[in-house]
């Protein structure tokens, strides 16, 4: 089949396009390992999580995550951390640079089982009855369940970005959370971490990136108070800025490169821009690199940053007033 031809996979295919199927599976149809990399390198085949394949043009769903995660979880295993909260809903919550890298399956067996395979990373959990659903035929932590578990067992700054997204999809509140710490996970370890991430989280963050900025920013003394998600008119409509000071008139802004590559970059310096010359904003610009580590260069340059914009604040408004 001639990728060149058509715009999707088509049922000319030796995959099925109205399905996900595994690696294994094509390998078993003779279909030539080789010819898969290629399709999905052309973006004509997704691999969600490993080992498991569909077709592109198949619409993101949570009946599509279930049918993927049938294929490679076992009936007795429980999905856990950020397989449950992608199959909650929460995207966001996948591994660093998972858009280059395809993330494993996290489930857990029951007491005295352990399962090895590639596609997964298990193990063994405490789980109470209470904190697991089944959703088309897969047992999954609860959301709520979910969320603590990212909290207390991923690093500090994976696990509050992971805890931001799961709030977007939540049915439990921050003071729910709190009680799950204090009461059913008292004396776990990390629960500490938890503990002190809990009131930080906010759902309105839009990228795993933007939430590290946005701890770090928090942690660094002597800032002031920023609002996610900031809503500015431009000369076309609306959009927003990441983390914004809009009685300084700065803007901090993470460009993560899976949505600000190339042929955004131009879009991005045209509406900065435009803010720039036309309401006197000034802009702080960070990427992974600032992020990075321990943060200290995101921190240094943000006091850096609103100390400039306290001195120019006047001369900014003159200009466009």
């Amino acid at each position: 089949m001639d990728i060149s031809e058509t715009p999707f996979l088509t049922s000319a295919a030796p995959v099925p396009i109205d399905r996900p199927f595994t690696t294994g599976w094509a390998r078993a149809q003779g279909v030539d390992p080789r010819r898969l990399r290629a399709w999905v390198r052309a973006g004509l085949l997704v691999v969600p999580i490993h080992g498991v394949m569909h077709a592109a043009q198949l619409c993101d769903s949570l009946d599509l995550r279930l049918a993927c995660l049938r294929l490679v979880v076992p009936e007795d295993a429980v999905v856990t951390d950020r397989t449950a909260a992608w199959l909650h809903g929460a995207s966001m919550v996948l591994e660093p640079h998972a858009h280059r890298r395809v993330p494993r399956v996290d489930m857990f067996l029951l007491p005295g089982s352990r399962l090895r395979r590639a596609v997964v990373r298990s193990g063994q959990r405490e789980l109470f009855a209470s904190e697991i659903e089944e959703l088309g035929g897969v047992r999954v932590t609860t959301p709520l369940r979910t969320i603590c578990d990212l909290g207390m067992k991923l690093p500090r700054k994976q696990a509050f970005a992971a805890m931001c997204a799961m709030l977007k999809v939540a049915d439990f509140t921050r003071d729910d959370i709190r009680r799950q710490a204090d009461d059913r996970f008292k004396g776990h370890r990390w629960v500490r971490q938890l503990r002190v991430l809990i009131p930080l989280c906010d759902p309105r963050f839009e990228s795993p990136g933007e939430c590290i900025l946005a701890l770090i920013w928090l942690e660094t003394p002597g800032l002031p108070p920023f609002e996610p998600q900031w809503r500015v008119d431009g000369p076309d409509g609306f959009f927003y800025l990441d983390l914004a000071v809009p009685g300084l008139r700065y803007a901090a802004e993470y460009d993560g490169e899976e949505f600000h590559g190339p042929d955004q970059r131009a879009a991005d310096l045209a509406r900065r821009s435009w803010l720039t010359e036309t309401d006197g904003w000034h802009f702080g610009i960070f990427v992974a690199g600032d992020v990075a580590g321990t943060g200290q260069t995101a921190s240094e340059r943000l006091i850096r940053d609103i100390a400039d914009a306290r001195r120019t604040f006047a001369a900014r408004r003159r200009v466009v007033t």
